[in-house]
């Protein structure tokens, strides 16, 4: 059974004392520090609001006020809708979603052992239908970047190929701000006008618009201020890693990060009051013996979890980050990081959960089959979210009396209903058999069930879940680089 929303704040790395004193350390980086703009226009809105500006250093500091101001227009509770009603996601008060992440450029092939090669646009298409069907997957972020479309064609067919292979809700990049556009016209074909897709907008965006520490990027603020003319959802993903893009201390980190993340949401609603926007700090950590990301180190999922308490400070959703792994394959080093960090962040509350499916090599590549494995993860971190439910019915003390000491409980209605319930979680492909019966089905390893379960998946999914009459116009009016047919 699947348990999207559930609250997962059981878990807090920081005190409240903490949390207020990174709060003020943030607001003091941009009062003091301020965030640099090579863009005269940017720097004069933000002066018009109230920002400090210098012009020949090309910065703008930004008075407690003034952040404080915007990011109480920021809404509390963001909705991300699916196609289906089933497929809606409530972010708000530290409920706790799972999904895929983006930007990989590597796959590795469900028939491949180790080699992986360049990702394509029918990997995207795969992949949503591969989603579609993992159950405790919430949504889809287009987890590869289509290497074999140009680049002013990639976000849109990229929106594409996800839409047709999922009605999940959609979230991907955009890489200029003329073709934010041209997806909500295409999305808006799907779903029956525009009205009817700003009403229930069943895709999302996420921004790259800071480069850390404390500089925008104008391309991708351009980009940002697009979408918020739209007032669809949109992330705002600031990723500083520790030592080269922020302090080598983690407090340090979560103060820039968090001071980068004030300034995007003040910025969002400057360019449109309202807008729905999820806090999106992506922390990470460096080997500092060669500077190199650590995609699964422990403290990424430690500052995560930190991350879900100081957006419940500001009363804002959480874009978080969990479930990468440095293993370049699915094997045991690929399970540990994966579950130790979406554990973490699980318990956490933070609201939506992407790279938790899928992801290797230090996000560079995915796996088919390992999206499969993480979707048992998930299932297990989401048993542990439950928790223990203790009632008159869960106590069962008239079924112990009755059994008495010396007997076994194996045919009493309790353990009947309870063995047909959630009580014990029950993963799809994680073997709880026994040697003989593993034996005899062909002692087949985890990544090799999940292969099975992926091709079984792939093979049974729908090919379009756009309709055709809506598909053809999607065709006449955008270059798509899919076929309409990929058997």
């Amino acid at each position: 059974m699947n348990y999207p929303g559930l609250v997962g704040n059981k878990l807090n790395p920081l005190t409240e004392k903490q949390v207020e004193r990174i709060h003020d350390s943030g607001l003091n980086i941009l009062q003091e520090v301020g965030i640099k703009a090579d863009s005269e226009r940017y720097l004069q809105l933000l002066e018009k609001n109230g920002a400090n500006v210098d012009l020949k250093e090309r910065r703008a500091r930004l008075p407690e006020g003034m952040v404080e101001k915007f990011v109480s227009m920021a809404p509390s509770t963001v909705t991300l809708y699916g196609r289906e009603e089933e497929n809606d996601l409530e972010l708000a008060d530290r409920k706790a979603y799972f999904g895929t992440g983006g930007a990989a450029v590597n796959v590795l092939d469900l028939d491949a052992r180790v080699r992986t090669r360049a990702s394509t646009l029918e990997d995207q298409l795969k992949l949503a239908k591969l989603v579609e069907g993992l159950e405790n997957v919430h949504f889809f972020q287009a987890p590869v970047v289509p290497t074999d479309v140009p680049e002013e064609e990639m976000s849109l067919n990229s929106f594409y190929a996800s839409l047709r292979g999922t009605k999940k809700n959609v979230q991907e990049s955009v890489t200029v701000p003329e073709k934010v556009k041209d997806i909500v016209e295409m999305a808006s074909l799907i779903a029956g006008g525009q009205k009817a897709l700003l009403e229930r907008p069943f895709i999302s965006f996420v921004t790259s618009w800071m480069v850390s520490p404390l500089k925008l990027d104008i391309r991708t603020t351009e980009v940002l201020e697009e979408i918020a003319g739209y007032r669809i959802p949109v992330a705002l993903s600031s990723a500083p890693v520790t030592g080269s893009t922020a302090p080598a201390s983690l407090a340090g980190l979560l103060a820039q990060v968090h001071a980068e993340e004030l300034s995007g949401i003040v910025l969002s609603q400057i360019f449109q009051e309202g807008t729905p926007i999820l806090y999106g700090p992506v922390p990470a950590a460096a080997n500092m013996k060669n500077m190199a990301y650590l995609a699964g180190a422990p403290e990424t999922g430690m500052m995560n979890a930190a991350a879900a308490q100081l957006a419940d400070y500001l009363n804002v959703p959480v874009y978080s980050d969990a479930g990468e792994t440095d293993a370049k394959i699915p094997d045991t080093q690929a399970g540990i990081e994966t579950a130790f960090n979406l554990l973490q962040v699980g318990l956490a509350g933070g609201n939506y959960i992407h790279h938790a499916a899928g992801m290797i090599e230090s996000m560079l590549g995915v796996s088919y089959e390992k999206f499969v494995i993480d979707n048992d993860v998930i299932g297990m971190v989401t048993r542990a979210m439950r928790g223990i439910e203790v009632d008159e019915d869960s106590l069962a003390l008239d079924v112990i009396k009755e059994v008495g000491p010396g007997n076994d409980f194996l045919t009493q209605r309790h353990t009947i209903e309870k063995s047909r319930s959630e009580e014990i979680y029950s993963p799809r492909i994680l073997d709880r058999e026994n040697r003989n019966t593993w034996q005899t089905e062909g002692a087949r390893e985890t990544r090799d069930r999940a292969k099975e379960r992926a091709k079984t998946i792939l093979d049974n999914a729908k090919e379009n879940l756009i309709p055709e009459d809506i598909d053809e116009k999607i065709r006449e009016r955008y270059e798509i680089h899919l076929p309409k047919s990929t058997n």
